[in-house]
């Protein structure tokens, strides 16, 4: 399959807003909370037999339900569309550079000052690691599925969308693993190595092929069919986000009761972190002269996380009831309303954008 055949879909949902369910994710996400604290306290039992069930440190249940969150996601991807790379080369090359070369690294240094020393006072001090650890977890892969709403409602180029996450997918493959492994050791916390390549295949390899497969599979019976399937699959991808939230919280729910400040200044770093690599990436878009429609979601891609992969690795090595995953939800807590800033930002600085842009390039007359 071409591209000129994946393009289309993009196209046409070019001029769509924000779907129902991704503009009030925030609100869902607040719901799960009060469901999963409510639900823990009401019938821990079934929460310890739910967590229980588990193989080689992977909880089956919950691995399902991210496997039905991911796979939708992974459906949407053309490979295909890798060869277009050279089409919007520097584009991509400054997103490659926030995400991989910066993006993990100013997450490692901001979770260090805030988590290790700012707020040190006011954390449980036998859960600093796992924080810092979960921070350092969901900065490691950039955003694979919600950058298409984020890129269309900036009106960015669906070409480099699409080859953008292309690429990330297939570094993600090789690179995620090494850049959490390295960073967990830079901050001192023990790697089960075992456990992070586990969730690194059973999180991204085995997905990424069931959903090329299907994929293909689809695409027999024609683009339409594929549109059709991922509109069905929509939903079941959301409920399933949700329903794992509502596990997680049951989990957490008493440290949560405890600790309710603990959620606001995890978010500091976060929320530091997404204008810092947005911006980053924007001026760099500007300064090499690349278009708007490119710069928008090159900002967008390299800011944004991929918090379910991130949630399950965090489980995978940590537990349930550990910080780490506490801090990887707190990313999907806030990840609508930080991201829909930043598009507000991308789309009301375009005509500074522009100016300063043919100004350099000397395309103003």
């Amino acid at each position: 399959m071409t591209l000129q055949v994946a393009a289309p879909e993009l196209n046409e949902q070019q001029g769509t807003g924000i779907g129902f369910f991704e503009k009030w994710l925030t609100a869902w996400v607040f719901l799960c909370i009060g469901v999963g604290v409510a639900l823990g306290q009401i019938v821990p039992g079934m929460f310890q037999t739910i967590g229980s069930l588990e193989v080689a440190r992977v909880n089956i249940p919950v691995g399902l339900l991210i496997w039905v969150m991911i796979i939708p996601m992974l459906l949407k991807i053309d490979f295909h569309a890798l060869h277009q790379v050279k089409e919007h080369w520097k584009g991509i090359g400054i997103t490659l550079f926030t995400n991989w070369a910066v993006k993990p690294f100013s997450m490692a240094l901001l979770s260090w000052l805030f988590v290790r020393h700012v707020f040190a006072p006011y954390l449980p001090a036998d859960q600093i690691n796992s924080y810092i650890a979960g921070l350092i977890i969901l900065s490691a892969a950039p955003c694979t599925a919600m950058v298409f709403v984020w890129s269309r409602l900036t009106k960015g180029d669906p070409y480099f969308t699409l080859s953008q996450v292309a690429v990330n997918d297939v570094i993600m493959v090789f690179a995620f693993a090494p850049i959490v492994g390295m960073l967990l050791g830079l901050s001192a916390i023990t790697v089960p190595w075992d456990t992070l390549v586990t969730s690194v295949v059973l999180y991204i390899v085995v997905p990424v092929l069931i959903a090329q497969v299907w994929r293909v599979w689809i695409l027999k019976s024609g683009e339409e069919a594929l549109e059709k399937t991922l509109k069905w699959l929509h939903p079941v991808s959301l409920i399933a986000l949700l329903s794992t939230l509502v596990l997680l919280f049951g989990f957490q729910g008493l440290a949560i009761l405890r600790q309710p400040l603990v959620i606001a200044m995890l978010a500091v770093p976060i929320l530091i972190q997404v204008y810092f690599n947005s911006s980053l990436a924007y001026l760099l878009d500007k300064y090499f002269g690349v278009d708007h429609c490119v710069a928008g979601p090159s900002a967008l891609i390299g800011a944004s996380n991929f918090f379910e992969l991130a949630v399950a690795t965090a489980i995978s090595l940590f537990g349930f009831n550990s910080g780490a995953t506490l801090a990887t939800v707190v990313g999907v807590l806030i990840e609508v309303p930080v991201m829909l800033s930043v598009v507000a930002i991308v789309n009301r600085s375009k005509n500074w954008y522009l100016a300063k842009s043919c100004a350099k390039l000397d395309l103003c007359g």
